[in-house]
């Protein structure tokens, strides 16, 4: 199988984690608490698998300038973006609608601004997953664990405040089945555009995208989920990232 069908898969499969959280969300009703709890947990996996796996791979296959650059672009431009969809209704999408302007921003037409938030939390995470194929030695599995669980409680909690918005099947399950396909398409781009380029510009590259998860995580995730889970999301974090920890020692031999 060529090696860019084999990124897209992998994508797909990481993004395939938010249909299945609307699908969840949509036919079980799921206490606020433990959507909270697996997104505490989801985090702690993205905060192990960009420092132990994202950044380190670039410091090793770049150095510590290309490294550095491409994570503080990362979290500039991702920065920039989320205050532009922010400002139109996504502020708030990994919520489950629990608070007030989240079910507002629902029923004032934020779809659309969901979805490009959405897909500017995932984007970044696939494109990686593209590229870690090309140092050769495989797909990081700990990589695709850690989008895969931090796409999980997104598709869970905007697919529940949707739902309670009155939006349909067809418009929840439409809007994630599409993010969960562009994710797979991101991760075959980014196999398929950086293919033969030097080391350094894939180190940029890696680090861009660690830059943006990290900034993705402190301004929606975490905060989302200490507002539910309050004294507990600190624990589950630390629990997400031992685990991620862990599995990416086993990995590695």
């Amino acid at each position: 199988m060529p090696m860019a069908v084999q990124a897209g898969l992998w994508g797909l499969l990481s993004g395939s984690a938010l249909v299945l959280g609307a699908l969840i969300a949509y036919f079980v009703h799921l206490p606020q608490r433990l959507i909270a709890a697996v997104m505490a947990f989801g985090s702690g996996v993205l905060i192990s698998a960009l420092s132990f796996d994202l950044m380190d791979e670039a410091y090793r296959t770049g150095g510590i300038l290309a490294t550095s650059a491409g994570f503080l672009a990362g979290a500039a431009v991702y920065t920039g973006a989320n205050m532009i969809v922010s400002r139109r209704g996504a502020k708030h999408r990994k919520r489950s609608g629990h608070a007030p302007d989240a079910k507002q921003a629902s029923d004032e037409g934020s779809g659309v601004a969901i979805a490009l938030g959405a897909l500017l939390d995932g984007i970044p995470e696939s494109i990686v997953i593209g590229v870690s194929l090309l140092t050769g030695q495989g797909v990081g599995i700990v990589a695709v664990a850690a989008v895969f669980l931090s796409n999980l409680p997104e598709g869970l909690s905007s697919a529940a405040g949707m739902r309670k918005a009155g939006r349909s099947p067809a418009y929840i399950f439409g809007i994630w089945g599409g993010i969960a396909l562009a994710s797979g398409v991101a991760a075959l781009v980014g196999n398929v555009a950086f293919a033969g380029t030097s080391p350094a510009l894939i180190s940029a590259v890696t680090a861009v995208a660690a830059g943006a998860i990290l900034a993705m995580l402190t301004d929606t995730m975490i905060p989302e989920a200490f507002e539910t889970a309050h004294d507990f999301a600190g624990l589950i974090t630390v629990a997400g990232f031992l685990a991620a920890f862990t599995l990416s020692r086993i990995a590695g031999g």
